[in-house]
């Protein structure tokens, strides 16, 4: 392994995964680091991080689920000779306030933001994939979508778009040093809407339905999530319905140079692999 690897944690999640392909088909040494990885990290277990940070010099990094441990990750990341952190955050992060929301990715950003490295935040809004690789996809398989998500509507960004910007932040030397990035994509659907494109792309008869938040994350404890983990997706859709994070934006332009992909290129690719086809 090269000296100047670049470390990608999170490196089985959904953005993980994407920027080490990017990463590797540039020829970037790389070291993916997860629980289940050849170099195992875990960041409820300390003594697995000095062996991820040998020898790297740059680092993707995904918060864990609860605040504070980012803050002595990044101690060891000076220690070890790393020059420059991308973290993953949340859209709008500084303006959620005292919800109890996203605590684990404001911690994570005061630890990198207050480092003494070269720093990039990504604040993507919600992943388009997130209809077909993730909580949302059994639903949408099972004809309907019911969630806590009215007429306020959500920019849903491409993962690949997110993928593409970290992958700049991490390979582009100075030109994104000390940036906050509020990645969105370049239009706003509300979750009815966004449903109505994938049952339309699919040919599949798929209905969305308005509920409330304590409704949702009483579903999401009888589908096996802790209470706790429940609460804490139900909270996001309170703060989506304040609209603060509803408006696009032009940062992933400002990145990468070009438009975001849109949300019916994401519908289109995903339905012709036969995302969302009952079994």
């Amino acid at each position: 392994m090269s000296k100047d690897a670049t470390l990608v944690l999170g490196a089985t999640g959904k953005t993980g995964r994407r920027i080490a392909a990017r990463l590797r088909l540039r020829g970037t040494p790389v070291r993916t680091a997860s629980r289940s990885s050849r170099t195992p990290f875990d960041w409820s277990d300390p003594d697995t991080w000095d062996a991820a940070l040998q020898d790297v010099a740059l680092a993707y990094v995904v918060a864990p689920r609860v605040p504070g441990p980012v803050h002595e990750f990044v101690v060891r990341a000076e220690a070890a000779g790393v020059r420059r952190l991308v973290l993953l955050s949340g859209r709008g992060a500084d303006t959620w306030g005292d919800s109890t929301f996203g605590l684990d990715m404001r911690s994570a950003e005061e630890a990198v933001r207050g480092s003494s490295l070269e720093w990039t935040v990504l604040r993507p809004s919600n992943f388009a994939q997130n209809f077909d690789e993730d909580v949302f996809h059994p639903p949408l398989i099972a004809g309907e979508l019911a969630l806590p998500a009215g007429e306020v509507p959500e920019p849903f960004i491409d993962i690949g778009d997110v993928a593409d910007a970290a992958t700049a932040a991490l390979t582009e030397s100075g030109r994104h040093a000390g940036r906050i990035y509020e990645l969105s994509g370049p239009r706003a659907l509300t979750f009815r809407e966004a449903v109505e494109l994938i049952s339309r792309a699919s040919g599949q008869p798929i209905a969305f339905r308005q509920i409330t938040p304590a409704e949702y994350a009483a579903t999401l404890v009888e589908e096996g999530l802790s209470k706790e983990d429940a609460d804490h997706v139900s909270e996001m859709f309170v703060l989506m319905e304040r609209g603060l994070a509803a408006e696009t934006t032009d940062d992933l332009a400002t990145v990468l140079g070009r438009e975001p992909r849109t949300f019916e290129e994401y519908v289109v690719r995903a339905a012709a692999a036969g995302a969302w086809q009952r079994r």
